[in-house]
């Protein structure tokens, strides 16, 4: 059974700091492509990050660069994106997905996590 584990959400202030986790299972991880999007109020789904399969090479969103670091540990099964200097607008359910080729439309992710809400206010 293939699952995806957010955890790490939460309440940060402006120029705060996250670590969202995703716990994988169910699938080849070491291959799989994994990537972060978020889905804000009123919005539509945003592609966050991606890390591609089989090893460390990552991808980012223009708003998050410089800010947003993601990483894999293959022992663990785990991605993680590291959000420094959050701002308001990154307030957002944070979701995990995975799938063979790395893409940043999640719209075309075979798998999905169930999300973790990160809220940025002061």
């Amino acid at each position: 059974q293939v699952q995806l584990v957010e955890s790490g959400g939460g309440l940060a202030q402006p120029g705060g700091s996250l670590r969202l986790s995703c716990n994988a299972s169910g699938f080849s991880f070491s291959t799989y492509a994994l990537s972060w999007a978020r889905h804000a109020p009123g919005e539509g789904r945003e592609w966050v990050a991606g890390i591609y399969g089989g090893g460390q090479e990552t991808r980012y969103t223009d708003s998050v660069k410089g800010r947003f670091v993601m990483s894999r540990d293959f022992v663990k099964h785990e991605v993680y994106l590291q959000m420094n200097n959050l701002q308001i607008e990154d307030t957002a359910v944070y979701f995990c997905g995975a799938d063979q080729t790395f893409s940043n439309k999640s719209s075309a992710w075979r798998y999905w996590g169930q999300g973790t809400q990160v809220t940025v206010s002061s």
